[in-house]
This record gives C-alpha cells, sequence and structure tokens, in this order.
C-alpha cells in the first residue's frame, strides 16, 4: 500500500470517528434541539453521494469513510426527524 492510500485511510478514519461522539450523545439522549436539519439533511446526502463516488471510482478509502458516516449521519437525521415538533415545543 502506498503513502497516498494510508493518507487516504487515516484521513477517512479520522473524519469518520468524529461523528461517533454526536451519534452517540443523540442516541442517548434522543435530544437533537440543536441539530440543524438543513444541515444533516445535506451532509447525510452529501455523504451518499461521496459513497456512491467511492464505489465507482474503486476508491476503498473514500468508499469505506463514507459508507460508515452516511450511518452515523442518517441516524442523527433519523433522530432528528423523528424529533422535530417535540424540538420545536422545548424552544418555545
Amino acid at each position: 500500500m502506498d503513502w497516498v492510500s494510508v493518507a487516504g485511510l487515516v484521513a477517512a478514519f479520522c473524519t469518520t470517528v468524529s461523528f461517533v461522539p454526536q451519534a452517540l450523545k443523540t442516541i442517548r439522549t434522543k435530544d437533537t434541539s440543536s441539530i440543524s436539519l438543513a444541515m444533516y439533511s445535506l451532509f447525510t446526502f452529501g455523504t451518499l453521494t461521496w459513497f456512491l463516488y467511492g464505489v465507482y471510482t474503486k476508491n476503498l478509502p473514500v468508499s469505506l469513510a463514507n459508507a460508515v458516516t452516511f450511518l452515523l449521519s442518517a441516524t442523527i437525521l433519523f433522530y432528528k426527524i423523528k424529533n422535530g415538533s417535540k424540538d420545536k415545543k422545548a424552544m418555545s
């Protein structure tokens, strides 16, 4: 494996793992009031698109990182959508 692939895997690992604390907190507390629906919708769609790009180009770091990040961000987005009306009431 060349250094570019290693750098890609390290970058993929770091950016993907950065979502774990937020996903765990959201799952544990179910609190999504401070999370932007627009941002997480766009981000989740973006990670899905990057995943598909990585698969199409046979780029392992891009595929792996975005598959995992998509699952984590989709989980957060799921709770945000599920709690949407509760978030609005909490802010009132």
